[in-house]
């Protein structure tokens, strides 16, 4: 017969766990509005400089000969329509990130409704 083999109680005492660090800033932030109007001024910047850099890439070339009408020719430059697809692209982002700081903005709530809900 096998004797079960027990260890010695140890005068080691178990501490508590401690508390949780406290979290991060929370989402819920009205200061949001202030980033939000930030980005809207940004998007009104890079959509401006979308139709700016767009007009400099189109370039339309008239050719006059006589007894007809002129030859209209139109010129694209890349480097031009790429930045205009860039900058309306990051105004896109930015609208969405916009939506996202608004909402989160809106739905601040007071400390008490916010703990009285867990």
């Amino acid at each position: 017969m096998t004797e079960a083999v027990t260890e010695p109680e140890s005068d080691t005492v178990v501490e508590e766990p401690e508390q949780a660090p406290p979290a991060g800033p929370s989402l819920h932030q009205p200061q949001r509005w202030l980033i939000a109007a930030g980005e809207v001024v940004a998007i009104v910047v890079l959509v401006i400089v979308a139709v700016w850099a767009w007009n400099r890439g189109v370039v339309r070339l008239e050719y006059p000969i006589e007894g007809r009408e002129p030859l209209i020719s139109t010129r694209y430059h890349g480097n031009w329509l790429g930045t205009a697809a860039g900058a309306l692209t990051l105004a896109v982002v930015l609208v969405l990130d916009v939506a996202r700081q608004v909402l989160l903005a809106v739905r601040t709530r007071p400390q008490k409704a916010a703990d009285s809900d867990m």
